[in-house]
């Protein structure tokens, strides 16, 4: 878990996150389920489950109750796999979500901490710092 050493590639843009979502934690401080990294990319696991490079991994689950995000190949790998497969190789869900559920947090490195570097603005603080249609008008 190494931070970039270069910001050439930040950019601003826009996720949807549940609004009950827990805030996201520090870089390397334990995972909370705030899913901001599953929703602003899938990663290699979630790319192959998912069939995404980008956007919000499909494998991402919200998790009502606790009121947190999941990976979807841990939690529930067979709906994961049922998913991700197509209908000619849904035969291999069983033998396939067992390994998944196994293997699962060693290829996404549950529990070595939030490895996210992206900064957060909540909504409320961006709808704050647009320009209004007035505030606009009047810089011209």
């Amino acid at each position: 878990m190494f931070p970039p050493q270069d910001n050439a590639f930040r950019q601003d843009r826009v996720i949807h996150i549940q609004p009950s979502a827990p805030r996201k934690p520090a870089y390397g401080q334990a995972c909370n389920g705030c899913g901001i990294c599953c929703l602003a990319a899938p990663c290699p696991l979630g790319m192959l489950v998912s069939g995404r490079r980008q956007g919000a991994c499909a494998a991402l689950l919200w998790d009502e109750s606790p009121g947190l995000y999941r990976c979807g190949a841990l939690s529930q790998p067979r709906l994961t796999l049922q998913r991700a497969l197509p209908r000619g190789l849904q035969f291999l869900v069983r033998p396939l979500a067992w390994l998944l559920a196994r293997m699962g947090r060693r290829w996404i490195a549950a529990g070595q901490g939030c490895d996210s570097l992206l900064d957060v603005q909540a909504g409320a603080d961006i709808a704050d710092n647009a320009p209004t249609h007035s505030q606009d008008f009047h810089d011209r």
